[in-house]
């Protein structure tokens, strides 16, 4: 896979910046940069998870101050725009944080009643029931934020404007 052999060459700081954009939390970030270079990407996004099961509170925490409630395409329907304005509404007031949900394996016409029925079933947790919920999600989305961001790009691209960003902070 050419953009893991990319990743595997870049420089700790993108590499670091990269996983971070995936997963907020900068001690992951560098946990999973430290160990490449990775053989294949099973074995990447298997120490992905290792490396996020064995995150503190906080550094969960962490991670999901940094992720934004999801939005819908904008041509949606002005009542579907407002219902889920209001369940993200609900959900970040009761639990302090953006509403979390991996979507991969959905199609993109589920989204929206995927995200609404998820924000509506997590609404009735306790929150330590949450927090470990989207934990999971986050996990989730890190691996295929990871594999897309792998597949987008290859050996001899340019390190995306993002990585620059983050190597920055």
């Amino acid at each position: 896979m050419p953009g893991l052999t990319w990743f595997n060459r870049l420089p700790a700081p993108a590499a670091e910046a990269l996983l971070l954009d995936c997963y907020g939390s900068h001690r992951w970030s560098l946990r999973v940069a430290a160990h490449r270079p990775y053989p294949d990407l099973d074995a990447l996004l298997a120490a992905c998870d290792e490396a996020a099961y064995d995150l503190s509170p906080a550094d969960v925490h962490e991670a999901l101050a940094l992720e934004c409630s999801t939005g819908i395409c904008p041509d949606a329907p002005p009542a579907a725009q407002t219902a889920l304005a209001a369940a993200h509404a609900a959900y970040e007031s009761r639990f302090g944080h953006a509403f979390v949900i991996c979507l991969d394996g959905h199609r993109a016409d589920e989204y929206l009643d995927q995200v609404l029925a998820g924000i509506r079933r997590r609404l009735a947790h306790e929150p330590d029931e949450e927090r470990s919920v989207s934990a999971d999600e986050l996990r989730a989305l890190a691996r295929c934020r990871l594999a897309h961001a792998l597949t987008e790009h290859t050996q001899a691209g340019p390190v995306p404007e993002y990585a620059r960003e983050h190597a920055r902070r």
